[in-house]
């Protein structure tokens, strides 16, 4: 043994003896042989004589390597030596024929190794060096197994290395497979395709597993070679034959059966296809796929029917003449009971899409005036596929119950994997309404009469197609109750399944009711089942929580349809519901319950709906709020009361219990509207102003908990809606206390409900807003800078995140004040000192923002200035110096020097609409000022930006034209002009 071996031995040593220094030393030695310039000299005679493995192994790799890399600069003397000495290797030849076999009698992947560096040479030199390389090959197979393995391991690695599309090949290596493709095709594509046939003929009985590699060979090259080599007398039947033997291998019969799929998916035009798929009497593999469903024979069959199927369909959809729709369709119902067999009982390959295949065929249909009884079978056949593959494994059961980490990742994956299938059936019950509904009312039966164990998946399965089915009809469909649909709701309605108990089952019930909840509008007489769902334990009481909640926010929906229909069970719906308001008034609430979602409110909002309603007698009503609103309020006040005393320990939970009060509240005064508390029935509204002032001592007392003070403003947005002008009296002391010691997500939620404000009340809201604008300016002001907030990275921090949503907030706020007739605000002697501040703020985020819709919001906010306190019919100034500041300032920079800038992008659309603004902004301001306008920004602002004086004076008459649209063609053309000349270079000053 000489260092080159003792070195590779070590290279490869996995016993974990060798130290990873003696490890790297063999590499460097190995790596540096690789340099040498005898390299591929050293690795044949190795191969020739050396019986290690390892060696062999590393002789292959390093000639693959070397090929690859060096092959351009090599020698012709070192290439004829190369391609000499590895050809002889593969055909038994060389130095030592005892030595030689051994490399191919060797382990697998030296074999396959052996093959990969022949194929490397081919690629270099076929046709054009190496022309006769297959034909040579062919001429050794007659030595018997060995070689004709090593052919097919040859022709393996030059479909894996070369030619097959599945890898991502270079424009380069796409040339070179089709040239060898061309090449080969017409040289000895032929000659292989009849020694595969003899092959396969002679070697059947004695060499199964070597058949079976001849054909897995032929499988790879079908796709790419004259079809009519395969498709014959000798070929075709010979495959079909040892598909259907029964005594010989699975290995060989899949082969075969592979190499028939192949056939069938021959790309080729569809009248040539027709009748080849015609020819393959393809009826006679029907019967194998119901044997054992785990082997291999039957997933390859299962593979060679559903693409058959798929093929057929093909030609279906692209052949028009009646004759071949014909022979395409009796194909396809000929295969079609097998294919819905494979699909409900075998893997499939998964390039086969279930979806895709069956919507396609159902596709056909509906060109159809009728369906015949055939078709109206496959349809049953879709459902039952459809029925089998939604449906939820039992091993998870439990899992999706409890629904722990297991049942999550297997719920949003059965989701996501339900969605073609539903659209599927929504697809199915529009072209057979009739059959699909027959379908979910003996699914539904089927899961009624179900033991209790075998229940939980199978009702689960009936009642979400029951569900999408719905989709697939009209309101007025469900409204009618047409077809069976006036069987199977009341049927739905009056069932109570052995398995309620479970998650799944009950959520999917409870969407199904709502689901077809029109039909139980138009038919009344339903009403006391839908309340019973929903009140009894299949909703609200359902022992699991996120059922009751999901049932909450349903039964809310249920009530918003219903409304008025509801109104003889007021009473039965509050009695039925008391422990559930109860466990909001209840003092005992724990953090865990509260944990998640607010669903559970809900509840009150559907109570609010009910009781809200001008149908319900003035003093029941009376009654009803009062009794729900009085003992929220108490409780409230008892932990007000007890605050001073509130350990740390309990504060959590109380703020807890707090906030869900509110939330409650707040739900509850969804249902009563300003005409009704305020108009009809104002004893309502006195109520709802008590609680108001109940909660608003929540800020006094707690004033820096966060989620309360956010709790607390969403109530105040409501009762602005409920209350209207009534709520007048307790905005300043409420907005006072939301400014206290304000974060800026809380001063966003403050600049919110100040905007629902003004948009409601206009200017009956001003004296308020005078007294409280100048605090909220002033804190906004200190918080966020004049220029740019930074960014970039580093600086996506939630602070800088807060801070730009409160500087958006403020533009809009600044927006809306300006455009409900409040500009007058800014003027107050007590906001006065801001005037300055704010009109640099808008100023400089109308020029450079780089949200172009701030920047529009900021110009409109001028231009309504502009209007509101310019051109005073006495000629003087409402604003001192404001006049000057826009024909200045304003003008020219926003105007004119931000256009410039190349980051204004014409092209885009919302840039555009700014422009747009930009321009109307310089038509008012003309219209207020006149030639003091137009003379500054011609004379001062043009020759800064380089304007030409015909340009200039073509603007002049453009802007004391009439027609906005042609000024604002032209302006645009003569930025675009002037940036041209600039190069973007003028900066906004």
């Amino acid at each position: 043994m000489d260092d080159l071996e003792k070195a590779v031995l070590i290279l490869f040593d996995e016993s974990g003896t060798v130290d990873s220094e003696l490890k790297q030393k063999a590499k460097d030695y190995c790596d540096k042989i690789k340099e040498e310039q005898a390299i591929c000299s050293v690795c044949i005679e190795r191969l020739c004589f050396s019986n290690l493995v390892q060696v062999q192994f590393w002789c292959l790799q390093a000639l693959h390597e070397v090929i690859r890399v060096r092959y351009s600069s090599m020698s012709l003397d070192e290439k004829f030596f190369i391609r000499k000495s590895v050809f002889s290797i593969a055909c038994l030849g060389g130095f030592d024929d005892k030595s030689t076999v051994r490399v191919l009698e060797g382990p697998a992947f030296i074999k396959n190794k052996l093959a990969q560096v022949l194929v490397t040479l081919i690629y270099y030199e076929y046709p054009l060096i190496w022309s006769s390389v297959f034909v040579d090959f062919l001429s050794q197979l007659n030595k018997g197994a060995v070689l004709i393995d090593m052919f097919c391991r040859v022709l393996n690695a030059l479909d894996e290395e070369v030619i097959n599309l599945d890898y991502p090949r270079t424009p380069e290596e796409l040339s070179v497979a089709a040239g060898i493709k061309d090449a080969m095709r017409q040289q000895c594509v032929a000659q292989i395709v009849r020694a595969w046939y003899e092959i396969v003929s002679m070697y059947r009985k004695s060499d199964e597993e070597l058949c079976a590699s001849v054909l897995e060979s032929m499988r790879r090259f079908i796709s790419w070679i004259d079809i009519g080599l395969i498709v014959n007398d000798a070929f075709i039947p010979l495959l079909f034959e040892l598909v259907l033997v029964d005594g010989l291998s699975e290995q060989l019969r899949s082969a075969a059966a592979g190499c028939l799929s192949a056939v069938v998916l021959k790309r080729m035009d569809p009248q040539a296809k027709l009748p080849l798929l015609q020819s393959l009497q393809m009826h006679r593999v029907f019967g194998l796929v119901a044997q054992d469903n785990d082997s291999e024979l039957v997933s390859n069959v299962a593979a060679l029917l559903t693409g058959y199927a798929v093929e057929v369909l093909e030609c279906f959809k692209r052949l028009n003449s009646e004759d071949a729709k014909g022979i395409s369709m009796e194909l396809l119902n000929e295969v079609l009971p097998s294919v819905f067999y494979v699909m409900q009982n075998c893997e499939l390959d998964s390039a086969f899409s279930i979806v895709q295949f069956l919507s396609g065929y159902v596709g056909t249909m509906k060109t159809l005036s009728s369906l015949r009884e055939t078709q109206v079978g496959h349809v049953g056949q879709i459902l039952e596929v459809i029925h089998s593959q939604i449906r939820y494994d039992p091993m998870y059961r439990e899992n999706l119950d409890i629904l722990d980490k297991i049942g999550k990742e297997e719920e949003d994956r059965m989701v996501e994997f339900r969605k073609d299938l539903f659209m599927l059936l929504r697809n199915v019950g529009r072209v057979a309404p009739d059959v699909t509904q027959i379908f979910i009312r003996n699914s539904l039966a089927t899961a009624v009469g179900s033991s209790l164990d075998w229940n939980v998946e199978e009702v689960e399965v009936a009642l979400s197609l029951f569900y999408a089915f719905g989709e697939s009809i009209n309101g007025e469909a469900i409204r009618t109750g047409s077809g069976l649909l006036g069987e199977l709701v009341p049927m739905l309605l009056s069932t109570r399944f052995l398995c309620h108990s479970n998650r799944l089952v009950a959520l999917v019930y409870l969407e199904t009711v709502m689901r077809y909840m029109k039909f139980v509008q138009e038919n009344t007489q339903y009403i006391h089942l839908v309340l019973a769902a929903f009140l009894d334990e299949r909703g609200i009481r359902h022992p699991n929580v996120n059922v009751s909640r999901r049932a909450g926010y349903l039964f809310m929906r249920v009530v918003k349809l219903l409304r008025v229909k509801l109104v003889p069970f007021i009473e039965n719906i509050l009695q039925n519901l008391q422990d559930t308001v109860a466990g909001f008034t209840r003092m005992d609430y724990t953090l865990k319950e509260l944990s998640g979602s607010e669903d559970g409110s809900h509840i009150f909002e559907a109570i609010g709906l009910l009781i809200g309603m001008e149908d319900v007698p003035p003093a029941k009503q009376s009654d009803y709020l009062s009794s729900l609103l009085t003992p929220l309020c108490q409780q409230v006040e008892a932990l007000l009361m007890n605050a001073k005393v509130l350990t740390p320990e309990e504060a959590p939970q109380k703020f807890a219990n707090i906030k869900q009060i509110i939330v409650a509240i707040n739900f509850l005064s969804k249902g009563f509207s300003e005409r009704l508390v305020t108009a009809s029935r104002p004893a309502l509204g006195l109520m709802f102003t008590e609680t108001l002032d109940v909660l608003l001592q929540v800020l006094v007392v707690f004033p820096n908990v966060e989620t309360l003070r956010s709790k607390v403003t969403s109530f105040v947005h409501r009762m602005v809606d409920t209350l209207g002008a009534s709520v007048f009296p307790y905005l300043p002391k409420a907005l006072e206390h939301l400014l206290v010691d304000s974060e800026p997500k809380e001063l966003v939620g403050l600049l919110l409900l100040l905007n629902q404000l003004i948009c409601k009340f206009n200017t009956l809201f001003r004296d308020i807003l005078d007294e409280v604008f100048p605090a909220i300016t002033g804190r906004i002001l200190n918080i966020i800078p004049v220029d740019t907030l930074p960014s970039g990275p580093g600086f996506n921090t939630e602070e800088n995140r807060e801070l730009q949503e409160l500087q958006r907030t403020l533009y809009t706020f600044l927006h809306v004040i300006t455009t409900h007739d409040l500009s007058s605000v800014f003027l107050s002697p007590k906001s006065r000192s801001y005037l300055e501040p704010i009109m640099q703020l808008l100023l400089f985020t109308s020029c450079k923002h780089k949200d172009i819709l701030v920047r529009k919001a900021c110009v409109q906010i001028f231009i309504r200035l502009i209007k509101d306190w310019c051109a005073m019919p006495n000629g003087e100034e409402k604003v001192p110096g404001f006049q000057s500041f826009i024909i200045e300032t304003f003008a020219t920079n926003c105007c004119l020097y931000s256009l410039l800038d190349t980051s204004f992008e014409f092209r885009d659309a919302n840039t555009l609409v700014l422009f747009g603004e930009i321009v109307l902004a310089q038509k008012v301001m003309f219209e207020k000022f006149g030639n003091d306008f137009l003379a500054h920004f011609v004379s001062k602002g043009f020759p800064a930006a380089h304007c030409p004086q015909d340009l200039a004076e073509k603007y002049c008459q453009q802007l004391q034209g009439s027609d906005i649209k042609a000024l604002k063609s032209f302006y645009q053309s003569l930025i675009e002009s002037l940036r041209h000349q600039q190069n973007g270079s003028l900066l906004v000053r």
